[in-house]
């Protein structure tokens, strides 16, 4: 699809549209747990999405100074990180109960960041959301594995700090221009970093067409569509307009969720998920009158 065409398409269907992408590639990703294992494949995913980025951009024509050098590998440090404790999370816990508490990342951006009350506001509602959601969580049922459910809260609370810190020094990347080149970059770095202990194992792959494929859709899915859709919108409707349409994403990634794994949100869930959307549109209110320098994207 071209630029005019997706120009034409309300901003709000295309950022629902990355974020199906990204929780479909999420899905996949789930499929593919049995066999390389979380970290792994958040892994490829990142690995993957830094040679089609880094082919895309070439950064090697640009002029790298200490600094930019600095904030790329600080930058990538923490996507790589976000990637590996959400892909743990979601291989413990349903994928819309994962998401919304990994927004709570930004939501607590916004707050410690801000200084009205609707900031203030925002982070005990989303509070309220993530103990509705922990709750349903941890609750005795059939099958259920506490410890299993403990490391899967645990790892996506590490995934909600790292993309607080990724949209902080996100922000430092948009607001000195080149920010698709400088992710290209900070992908590399991730991958790089974190080879040493999983580029081994996550190896597999490549004895077995299928689980590449699946490898390559994964990082096409959670990592590249959606970074060029964002930027479509975020071109067209401003970082203001845009903080309030991300809270589409948690009930897309519930949605996809049920329809893709069959992970039917329970009435506590959906009161979670419904506490953890108000926070985001709260946040997104008050940034409509004080937007921030530049939004980096959902990675």
């Amino acid at each position: 699809m071209s630029r005019r065409t997706l120009d034409r398409v309300p901003a709000p269907v295309v950022l629902v549209g990355s974020g199906t992408a990204m929780y479909v590639g999420a899905a996949v990703a789930v499929g593919l747990f049995a066999t390389v294992g979380a970290p792994e494949v958040a892994w490829l995913r990142t690995a993957i999405a830094a040679v089609v980025l880094v082919a895309w951009r070439r950064p090697w024509r640009e002029r790298w100074t200490a600094a930019r050098w600095r904030a790329a590998v600080a930058f990538g440090l923490a996507l790589a990180v976000m990637n590996v404790a959400f892909y743990v999370a979601i291989d413990h816990l349903p994928l819309g109960t994962a998401v919304a508490i990994e927004f709570t990342g930004p939501v607590a951006v916004a707050a410690l960041t801000g200084r009205g009350w609707r900031e203030r506001g925002a982070i005990v509602v989303a509070a309220v959301g993530v103990v509705l959601l922990a709750g349903v969580a941890l609750a005795p049922g059939p099958g259920h594995d506490r410890h299993d459910v403990v490391v899967g809260l645990v790892a996506i609370t590490v995934a909600a700090a790292a993309w607080a810190a990724y949209i902080l020094l996100g922000r430092r990347v948009a607001a000195a221009g080149s920010g698709v080149t400088t992710l290209a970059v900070a992908m590399s770095v991730g991958a790089v970093a974190l080879a040493p202990a999983l580029a081994a194992p996550a190896a597999v792959v490549l004895t077995d067409a299928s689980l590449a494929w699946r490898a390559v859709v994964v990082a096409l899915l959670s990592s590249v569509v959606p970074y060029v859709l964002e930027q479509v919108v975020l071109r067209r409707v401003g970082a203001a307009t845009f903080s309030v349409l991300m809270a589409l994403l948690p009930a897309t990634a519930a949605v996809v969720g049920a329809l893709g794994l069959r992970q039917v949100p329970s009435a506590g869930e959906l009161a979670g998920l419904a506490c953890v959307t108000g926070a985001l549109l709260m946040t997104g209110q008050l940034r409509r009158r004080t937007p921030p320098p530049g939004t980096p994207p959902l990675v």
